[in-house]
């Protein structure tokens, strides 16, 4: 790590909680059915919580009784990243804000069909803006 680098981990530890930085800096995740999004039903976008771009319509969240907010699919491929994820001895696929890096969660294949993928990603690392106005 350069001194870049630390100073760049410097201004993420300023600008995220502890939390969201532990889950989206260091590639940690948040506990089943304990966070903010995994149960909401309001129409809306979910961004990421580290830059603000948009990942996720609430079109495509669907109820996985996994513990987290699942999707079928990004609001665009071009704004996450996946990369092979070997840790805890299992073979997964991680889920990045391609724009800021930030660890999301993981994709898997037991979706609902057409598609059949499964994104799920920890409530920690987004942000939930309403189409209604009226609500946050």
């Amino acid at each position: 790590m350069t001194e870049n680098d630390a100073l760049q981990e410097e201004e993420w530890k300023e600008k995220l909680t502890e939390e969201q930085y532990r889950v989206l800096r260091l590639k940690g995740t948040e506990r089943p059915f304990t966070g903010k999004y995994w149960d909401n039903k309001k129409k809306g976008i979910y961004y990421c919580a580290g830059c603000g771009t948009p990942l996720f319509d609430s079109n495509s969240k669907f109820k996985s009784r996994s513990g987290w907010p699942s999707f079928s699919t990004p609001v665009k491929d071009s704004k996450i990243k996946e990369e092979s994820d070997n840790s805890f001895s299992m073979r997964r696929t991680e889920v990045l804000c391609k724009n800021c890096g930030g660890h999301l969660g993981h994709v898997f294949k037991d979706g609902p069909k057409p598609i059949g993928l499964r994104y799920c990603i920890n409530s920690i690392s987004l942000d939930f803006k309403s189409k209604n106005k009226d609500e946050k």
